[in-house]
């Protein structure tokens, strides 16, 4: 893949919000408004980076802050603006850092990781995205009983200096392949690293609600998490847990909602390498046309809003639906077509077997 190394005008040539949003909307479901939200923050902060080079102006990093309910699409999101840009990415989990001095991982070891996937290119490097996922799991414990917190406000603090921007000097990762790379050093800025941060923020519609239960005399007790979460503000995401200093530095904030019915059943049905496409394709290798019914698919899509997995949770559950039917198949003979209708998703029916 070639990546944007000198001449970030290209870019901005080629590529405005507008562009991005399309291309966003090729790979991801739904999600207009975030889209909108992502590519114009993602477009200044590429901007930014050719006005360094051309004025002395200093404009802040637009480092985005990403909220959703597991399985709507943030971390697909992310991965697809990286091939839409064409710079390098990464993807860590938050979860697996601790703070420094204390067994886990050091959060220096991202930009090491981010220098691997670069191979050593240090100006590839400082123009790359990096993503740090499960952002919640790292929020401020409230349980002093349980000592220092070394994964949580601990994290938060040692990532403050990476994302605003810091010099750091990285050793290179031990490569079995690649011996003269082993124990080289290399000075990295982190200024330029667009830093994506997101997580799933699971009760926060609680603090969300208390919020806009002190502030309006009445509030509709029965109203539905996904409108909470896109009333979700800074001082929601303190009470959860994030410091405030920690939240200064991801200035841009999108927000995911569930996906509904319809949106799954797309997901489902649409792609091009789409979940149902992949299954029939299965079927098909040993001579077996399998068919769904829409009211089946809409089962499946209704299975997955009830178990609150999104999309994410699509494959576990066709794999959970056809597996007597992907035991049994391989040894009948002369099999044709398998129906696959409403009562074989939910009473786990019988598909239908039609023989030639």
């Amino acid at each position: 893949m070639l990546y944007i190394k000198n001449n970030i005008l290209n870019f901005l040539n080629y590529l405005n919000p507008k562009r991005i949003k399309i291309e966003l909307d090729r790979y991801i479901v739904g999600q207009h408004e975030t889209k909108k939200i992502i590519s114009v923050g993602v477009y200044n902060h590429y901007k930014k980076l050719h006005l360094l080079k051309t004025k002395n102006i200093y404009l802040e990093k637009s480092n985005i802050l990403l909220i959703g309910p597991t399985g709507c699409g943030k971390t697909l999101m992310v991965k697809t603006l990286a091939k839409i840009i064409n710079v390098p990415i990464i993807v860590v989990d938050a979860t697996s850092f601790t703070e420094a001095g204390y067994v886990g991982d050091d959060v220096e070891s991202i930009i090491q990781k981010l220098l691997h996937e670069c191979e050593y290119n240090v100006e590839l490097a400082e123009k790359s995205i990096i993503y740090i996922d499960e952002i919640d799991k790292i929020s401020k414990k409230t349980d002093y009983n349980s000592g220092k917190d070394v994964s949580g406000e601990g994290v938060q603090q040692s990532l403050l200096k990476l994302i605003e921007g810091v010099n750091l000097t990285i050793n290179s990762l031990l490569d079995k392949k690649n011996q003269q790379q082993n124990n080289q050093t290399f000075n990295l800025d982190t200024t330029n690293i667009l830093f994506i941060a997101g997580g799933a923020f699971s009760g926060i519609e609680n603090f969300v609600f208390d919020r806009i239960s002190k502030e309006t005399s009445f509030i509709d007790k029965a109203v539905d998490n996904n409108n909470l979460l896109f009333k979700t503000n800074s001082e929601d995401l303190i009470n959860f847990g994030i410091i405030p200093e920690f939240l200064g530095r991801l200035p841009i904030l999108a927000k995911f909602k569930e996906l509904n019915q319809s949106e799954l059943i797309y997901i489902l049905t649409k792609p091009k390498n789409s979940l149902l496409k992949q299954f029939c394709y299965l079927f098909l290798i040993e001579g077996v046309e399998i068919k769904f019914t829409f009211n089946s698919i809409k089962e499946i899509a209704n299975i997955a809003i009830k178990k609150k997995i999104g999309a994410r949770g699509l494959k576990s559950i066709l794999e959970i639906v056809l597996l007597n039917t992907m035991f049994v198949f391989p040894s009948k003979k002369n099999l044709k077509f398998i129906i696959i209708y409403k009562e074989v998703i939910i009473n786990n029916k019988k598909p239908i077997f039609i023989y030639k």
